[in-house]
């Protein structure tokens, strides 16, 4: 049987902990989307055009917000664990008697709340320069929801291997960063070469960004169904992962 008892607490902590500093971990994340779409906005409009009668600008919008859900997604639980190892704090959630489903519940629903958060952000303050079009807003929903959730519990099993902010860093650096930019949030896969273009249909971001970019146009580099069973299969796999380290207290009692 799940148990849940103390996970709203500590979700509550969880999400008061990123809302204290939210010019930091809201309105920063924002800005940066912002200055992206301004300058590549601005460079590669009337050059670019991916989907007929789709500007490049409104192209990149739907881009952007999924980007920044993800990494903010990825940054709340994976950044909330490693600082409570090196600040010894952690020994505090240790001693309560939560189990690793309310761990897991906490953790990735703050997760969700600030990648919401900081995606709901981006699409506001870039909305003026190119108003959207919602052709099949439940894929929106789904991808946003779903893409956020797998990367709060892939910050979590970050967040238990690192024991310092170095190795954090190195997996955002080698892992998330490429496999982010490569997932066709600035252009379309299929202009890449051929070798590039068979490594971004191995890349779940891909599908993430493809899927909820089918929202707002009604077309996508692949079918969305095909997107939503890689990201559901990404997401159930990724959290399994998450619960079993959990599960073993996995360099928590140390």
């Amino acid at each position: 049987m799940i148990r849940l008892q103390g996970a709203r607490t500590l979700f509550y902590k969880e999400t008061l902990r990123f809302w204290k500093v939210g010019f930091q971990t809201v309105a920063a994340p924002v800005l940066t989307a912002m200055m992206y779409l301004l300058i590549f906005g601005h460079v590669l409009q009337g050059r670019v055009q991916v989907f007929d009668g789709v500007g490049y600008t409104a192209f990149l919008v739907p881009g952007l917000v999924m980007m920044s859900v993800l990494q903010n997604a990825f940054a709340n639980s994976s950044s909330s664990l490693v600082q409570s190892k090196i600040t010894g704090n952690l020994v505090f959630l240790l001693v309560t008697p939560l189990s690793h489903w309310a761990w897991f519940a906490a953790y990735v629903g703050a997760s969700l709340v600030r990648g919401l958060a900081v995606g709901s952000g981006v699409f506001i303050v870039t909305v003026w320069f190119a108003p959207p079009a919602f052709a099949e807003p439940g894929w929106i929903i789904v991808f946003a929801v779903l893409g956020a959730g797998m990367m709060g519990a892939l910050g979590l099993i970050a967040g238990l291997w690192a024991d310092k902010f170095d190795q954090m860093a190195a997996f955002q650096n080698f892992i998330i960063m490429p496999m982010t930019f490569l997932s066709g949030v600035f252009y379309s896969v299929h202009s890449l070469p051929p070798v590039w273009l068979a490594a971004s249909h191995l890349n779940p971001f891909f599908y993430m960004i493809d899927g909820f970019r089918r929202g707002f146009f009604g077309f996508s580099d692949v079918s969305p169904w095909l997107s939503l069973g890689v990201v559901g299969t990404a997401f159930v796999l990724v959290s399994a992962t998450a619960l079993a380290l959990l599960r073993r207290g996995y360099k928590l009692r140390h």
